[in-house]
């Protein structure tokens, strides 16, 4: 995004056609702005675990499980300057140059700002084909007593209540009896959803998406709940089919390492979408959706805003993924 960004001022660069967005980080938790002041004790050695928000052991081959104050500074840091970057350019009517914008995205995430994405990117984006897709808690009414408040309400939070230049998407449940899931799909400069049945279930065992999880196939030999045994690379165990029951303390991780989903049950659709994206590209919607009232500035942004509610941060800190 940053690249496609710099693209619009700097005619040297390349520029893409398209760009896809997955669990993209245009905002953090709020608990980063102030990570660098956090690692301060750490300049004195009997207190260097101070720069690491967590240290726990290592057995994921492709990740850290460990993650030190300063990634979540520089994440600050950077998801400041982008988001001055897309006012700036707003402001210069110069954001019309972006190529379209496809972002997938769970509207529960421990690491990046679901609201953010909505409020610091597609509320300034042109009327140019983009869409955000996404991904709603499991419905069902097994999980409805187990569920904090703002995350059941979340897909109705970043829902926007007037017209928008964007096609906005949400996965979730047909009905709270049923794992079945659908497509509610509101064209830009629309307000009513068309829907669409998927041949995808929500399954019983999942509450919600995660970060982790949406670029990653079920079948994937290391992450995936469903691994193809036929698949290469076999690492002797299998973290998404894990299914650890046992007495609490005795395992050398927090549980919650095994219980986030570090796979996407829709990637099919995800893939499916990504394609159809790359053959029948989207453009504009022909409506003539007015963008500015103020010179540079969309007249939509304060409407998105006033949609939502504050965020529920009880319990949160800055996750790294």
């Amino acid at each position: 995004m940053k690249y496609s960004l710099d693209a619009l001022e700097d005619p040297h660069l390349a520029r893409a056609d398209r760009v896809l967005l997955f669990t993209p980080m245009i905002g953090i938790t709020r608990f980063a702005r102030f990570a660098g002041l956090a690692a301060l004790p750490a300049i004195l050695p009997p207190f260097a675990n101070a720069a690491w928000l967590s240290v726990v052991p290592e057995f994921n081959p492709f990740k850290y499980n460990s993650f030190p104050v300063n990634g979540a500074r520089q994440s600050f840091l950077l998801t400041d300057s982008l988001q001055a970057q897309i006012q700036r350019l707003a402001r210069a009517s110069l954001l019309g140059g972006l190529p379209p914008v496809i972002t997938f995205q769970s509207v529960i995430d421990f690491t990046v700002s679901t609201q953010a994405i909505m409020t610091g990117l597609y509320a300034y984006l042109p009327d140019n084909g983009s869409e955000i897709v996404l991904f709603d808690v499991n419905r069902t009414l097994k999980f409805a007593p187990l569920l904090r408040q703002s995350a059941y309400v979340a897909a109705e939070r970043l829902t926007p209540t007037t017209p928008q230049t964007f096609r906005f998407t949400v996965i979730t449940n047909a009905n709270d009896n049923t794992e079945g899931s659908v497509e509610k799909t509101t064209a830009p400069g629309q307000l009513k959803a068309e829907v669409r049945a998927l041949n995808l279930p929500y399954p019983s065992g999942i509450f919600s998406l995660s970060h982790l999880a949406i670029p990653i196939p079920m079948d994937d030999p290391l992450y995936g709940m469903q691994p193809d045994p036929k698949t290469k690379g076999d690492y002797g165990y299998n973290l998404g089919a894990m299914d650890a029951r046992g007495e609490r303390g005795a395992l050398i991780v927090d549980q919650d390492f095994l219980t986030r989903l570090p796979s996407n049950p829709f990637f099919p659709y995800l893939l499916e979408r990504v394609d159809a994206g790359i053959s029948k590209p989207s453009g504009p919607s022909g409506q003539n959706i007015a963008t500015s009232a103020v010179p540079g500035l969309p007249v939509r942004l304060e409407a998105v805003l006033s949609t939502f509610l504050p965020d529920d941060r009880e319990g949160q800190t800055f996750a790294g993924p």
